[in-house]
This record gives structure tokens, C-alpha cells and sequence, in this order.
């Protein structure tokens, strides 16, 4: 992964001195295990070309990780391609420009802007080239894409063609990287590290001057803070699109609100006393079904260990209270029968299956229907139509998600998977109506029907 630098015109010079780097020097950094190098290749009274480039540890990149015990991590595109583990790795080697402080001889100079041309890659995003090009061209930028083969591992995946991006434009060095930084995590698949107050008050600082008034800032924003519920970033730029930004926000509370409906859903039902969570994550929804009236036991169903974990405290925390039932950390995955599943009153999969390959779900939807025999399942996945609403038309709410669907697309497929016709399917939205778009989240109650029993 490397970034190359290149600037043309009179004084070309003093962009080493805004850089602090000595063209006469390799800079070469060991950074917990990755090799951060960065030298000059052109350096004349007109022309100056920079290229920094990385090279990780992809053992350092899995055990940073927070998802640590997943072994794709030994075969992912992570250690090739420009994405946000660059720009962390690679932050402090630019840290003078990017702030903005070089000698003080040179200080004048920091807003003076050059012509430059920014080359970046390979780059591996989902984004079409459409898009990459309306996150680049309203900063004045002409966007350049080429595509070439990798020979890398992760060809062995579908979209595995790279892209190069050339960036030329009249910028200063500091506001062009502080783009780069806010925007290069944008086109990456995901972030590898958790998102912190520090991580909002970056963008707002290299976002100054420019993301308020960019066509795609709310795009930009819910993509570098995705794993993060932080919306509330955007409340402070209500001067534009206030009505449209309040609807984002209120995306901060969906996911109480899915638990709140399934709490309430499950309540509901006549009989209850055994409830299976499955992909229960943290113990989240698994903690609030504890307190439910009539329920005796409840499985608490998550293949990684480390949320496994994290369940057992929260579980821990409320045991002694009256009337909760303890739910039981059980190491399972939906992709294995397990006999310890069948037969219960209630099995939930809240916000899973989109996070599993459209070609795997039925022979997973056979087990649990007509295996595991179940009093009713219920089912929440996100509606691909509300995505309008939070200006997402063109990306789906999570970089993991397989797939998303339209809510006749999620009724049809439903409905093909009780072909046999033991359940009664009862619809319903979850989170704020929308005349036209519904609701974000939308669900499925499977009731088994009686007289199929």
C-alpha cells in the first residue's frame, strides 16, 4: 500500500520543509511490527515526487484486531491495499503537515497551494467509480482510476480487480492530506479499530473548511464512523439539511428499539418459557429477555468466544436481581445441527442473517423450521428501502452485510421458506414509519401452527 506525492511549479522545495522531511534521507519506521518507509524520487527546482509506502505484519493486524478470533483475518486484502490502516499507520510520519506546523521560517507557506497530484493504491472498496469520483471531483480534484490485477490472496475473492487512483488538483499540502485521511478510510471495506471520541474529533478537524459544505458529507461521515453509533456529529452542522440530518440521528436509538419490540413481541406470545438467542453477540437482548414473566430458561447462543465473554459479565451483573432468569452463554453457530435447539418455545435471530450468504440461508432455514421445530422464530433485518432516508441508497448500513432487502423481497423469501406451510407468518416495522420507505428494520414472527405440530 503507498501513497506517492508529487507537486509541480515554481518553490516546489519548501514542500519538504512542510513535510519535515529531508529529501536526502529514507525515512524508515517500525511501527508495532509494520514498515512504514517514505523517500524522494524526484527532487528538482520544479518537480518534487514523495512515495511513502507500508508494509504490515498481518499477524499484528489479527491480533489488533477486535475481532481476533476470526481466522479470515490470515487471508484478507488488509496487508495489500490503501484503506484505514494506512492512514493510522502512516499519521504520525505526516503529523507536521497535516497540523500544519513545520519551522517557523516556513509557516507562511502552509497555505500556499500547489499543484499537486495524489496517487493512491491498490484500493480495494465496493464503491462504483461513479461514486469514488463524487467523493473527489466537488474538492476540485480530477480523478484518475486505473485497474490492474493483483496477484494476491485476495484475488480468491469476487471482487478482486485493485483500482489506482491519480488525484490532481490546486490544494495546499495540508488541506489535500487531510482529505486523503478523511477520505480514504471512505473507500475502505471497514475499519480495523475501534471509533472513539478521538476518531470524531479527527474528522471534525481535517473536515474543517470542506466536509460541511461537500455534497456527499453525510455519506462520508456514516462511512468513516460506521462502526460507531455517533450521528450525534452530525446535529452540529444543522445549517444544512437539518430535517434530512434529524433523521439520521434518530438512527442512534433503532437498536433499542428493536430490542424493545422483540421484548414486547415475545411477551406477547402464549407460551414462552424456553427462548433460544441466536448470534446473541454481547448479551444485549439476551439480558432484557431474562426479565420477561413465564420465561424458565434461556440460550444464549454466539460463536466468538470474546462475546461470549463480554455476555457473562453483563449476565453477572444482574443475576441476584428478582425475578430475572440467568441466560446460559452457549457456544453454537447457525452453519451446525444442534440438538440442544430443538423443540424450544421461542428462537430469535435479530439483525443475523444479512450477514450471511443468500445461497447458505435455506438449508439454515430448513434446519430451524423443520429440524429444530421451533414455537415461533423471529426474525429482523434491515429494510433496504429506508436507506433512502439516511442517504444511503448506494451503500448498505454495514460493510458486512451480504445482502438487504426490500420488504416485498424479505415477505416473498419468507414466505418460500415455510413452503411447507407449518408456520403463520405475521409482518411488522420496527422503528420510525415512513409513508413511503416504512421502516428501517423489518421483521417476521414464524408461528407454528397447531394442528402441524
Amino acid at each position: 500500500m503507498q501513497l506517492t506525492i508529487r507537486a509541480t511549479g515554481d518553490n516546489v522545495k519548501v514542500v519538504s520543509y512542510l513535510l519535515a522531511k529531508n529529501p536526502n534521507n529514507l525515512y524508515e519506521r517500525n511501527h508495532k511490527g509494520h514498515a512504514i518507509r517514505m523517500f524522494y524520487s524526484l527532487f528538482t527546482d520544479t518537480v518534487l515526487e514523495l512515495t511513502v509506502f507500508v508494509t504490515p505484519d498481518p499477524l499484528a493486524l489479527m491480533q489488533q484486531s477486535s475481532n481476533a478470533y476470526d481466522i479470515t483475518h490470515y487471508i484478507n486484502d488488509r496487508e495489500f491495499a490503501v484503506s484505514s490502516i494506512f492512514t493510522s499507520l502512516i499519521r504520525s510520519a505526516f503529523g507536521t503537515a497535516l497540523n500544519g506546523q513545520p519551522k517557523e521560517n516556513y509557516v507562511q507557506w502552509v497555505d500556499q497551494p500547489f499543484l499537486f497530484d495524489f496517487g493512491i493504491g491498490p484500493v480495494v472498496t465496493d464503491l462504483s467509480d461513479e461514486k469514488i469520483r463524487r467523493l473527489f471531483e466537488p474538492l476540485g480534484y480530477e480523478v484518475g482510476i486505473e485497474y490492474g490485477e493483483t496477484n494476491y490472496a485476495f484475488q480468491m475473492k469476487e471482487k478482486s480487480t485493485a483500482r489506482y487512483l491519480t488525484l490532481t488538483g490546486n490544494v495546499t499540502l495540508q488541506k489535500g492530506l487531510q482529505q486523503l485521511f478523511v477520505l480514504i478510510p471512505v473507500l475502505d471495506n471497514y475499519k480495523h479499530y475501534f471509533i472513539d471520541e478521538n476518531e470524531i474529533e479527527k474528522i471534525k478537524r481535517y473536515g474543517e473548511g470542506w466536509l460541511d459544505t461537500h455534497p456527499e458529507k453525510t455519506f462520508i461521515i456514516q462511512k468513516a464512523l460506521r462502526f460507531k453509533e455517533v450521528y450525534s456529529l452530525l446535529e452540529e452542522h444543522k445549517e444544512h439539511n437539518t430535517s434530512h440530518e434529524k433523521s439520521i440521528s434518530s438512527k442512534v436509538h433503532l437498536n433499542d428499539l428493536r430490542y424493545k419490540k422483540i421484548i414486547e413481541v415475545v411477551s406477547n406470545l402464549p407460551v414462552k418459557k424456553s427462548i433460544v438467542d441466536l448470534g446473541s453477540g454481547e448479551g444485549k437482548l439476551a439480558v432484557q429477555l431474562g426479565f420477561i414473566d413465564g420465561v424458565q430458561e434461556i440460550l444464549a447462543v454466539e460463536p466468538s468466544e470474546k462475546e461470549q465473554l463480554k455476555a457473562i459479565k453483563r449476565f453477572e451483573k444482574v443475576k441476584d436481581r428478582t425475578g430475572f432468569v440467568e441466560p446460559t452463554p452457549t457456544w453454537g453457530s447457525l452453519f451446525y445441527y444442534d440438538e440442544r435447539l430443538k423443540n424450544k418455545d421461542v428462537i430469535i435471530l435479530c439483525e443475523v442473517i444479512e450477514h450471511i450468504d443468500e445461497e447458505r440461508l435455506p438449508k439454515i432455514m430448513h434446519v430451524l423450521l423443520e429440524d429444530y421445530k421451533p414455537g415461533a422464530l423471529l426474525i429482523t433485518t434491515p429494510n433496504r428501502e429506508y436507506n433512502v432516508v439516511y442517504d444511503m441508497q448506494d451503500a448498505r448500513r454495514h460493510d458486512d452485510h451480504r445482502f438487504e432487502w426490500t420488504r416485498a423481497e424479505f415477505e416473498q423469501w419468507c414466505a418460500e421458506q415455510n413452503q411447507s406451510d407449518h408456520y403463520e407468518l405475521i409482518f411488522d416495522g420496527i422503528g420510525e414509519l415512513h409513508a413511503v420507505h416504512g421502516s428501517p428494520t423489518q421483521m417476521c414472527l414464524f408461528v407454528r401452527k397447531e394442528e402441524k405440530l
